[in-house]
């Protein structure tokens, strides 16, 4: 920590988040990390990253301080932590299949803060969608045309798409150029309406019953 510390010539830090959840975690063991950094006035406030609500529950069991965020993975083409609720239930569909838990419900009803990494990437493996017009056509079209209603670009757009969600989630662009940066707050002021969410949501390849 120390070292992080004086890497980002600071004394302390806001937030921190604990990484994917180590298979041989001990809740008591993090607890009192998380005691000793907040007594030591080296952190401030703890969450969690890519945690599903059960990890996060396990985590409680010991953890005193309040998780105030979780970072996961979540962009237009890479949204089952919304399309999966969309087609709940429904039988045969790949998209109904639960893999999180329940992550965003699980958020709302804690007021835990979701930070979406990788917002511009098509998947974990798959580089990004934006200008990919062999994998995403559809997509990238329907983002050329609402980047020009707008005012914005398209990554503008893609910005939008998330943080048009009611569970207020934040964008974490993970990028080194300045301009994609500028972009994307740009696109946080955009309010999509509903009918121009729902055709981004259809081009990336989600289904709406």
């Amino acid at each position: 920590m120390d070292a992080s510390l004086a890497a980002l010539q600071t004394d302390h830090l806001d937030v921190l988040l604990l990484h994917r959840l180590d298979a041989l975690v001990e809740p008591e063991e993090v607890a009192a990390a998380f005691d000793e950094l907040e007594a030591a006035g080296k952190v401030r406030h703890f969450g969690v990253s890519n945690h599903t609500p059960y990890q996060q529950e396990l985590l409680k069991t010991a953890v005193r301080q309040p998780l105030v965020a979780n970072q996961v993975q979540l962009s237009i083409t890479h949204s089952s932590l919304i399309s999966t609720g969309v087609a709940s239930t429904m039988e045969g569909l790949e998209q109904s299949v639960h893999r999180d838990g329940g992550m965003l419900e699980h958020a709302r009803l804690n007021g835990t803060t979701l930070q979406a990494w990788s917002p511009f990437q098509g998947g974990f493996f798959t580089g990004v969608f934006l200008g990919d017009r062999d994998k995403y056509p559809e997509l990238n079209d329907v983002l050329d045309e609402l980047a020009d209603t707008h005012g914005v670009t398209p990554t503008g757009i893609a910005t939008a798409w998330i943080t048009r969600h009611p569970a207020d989630i934040q964008v974490v662009p993970g990028t080194t150029k300045p301009e994609r940066v500028r972009e994307a707050v740009a696109g946080s002021d955009v309010r999509l309406s509903r009918q121009e969410w729902y055709r981004l949501f259809t081009a990336a390849g989600s289904l709406v019953p």
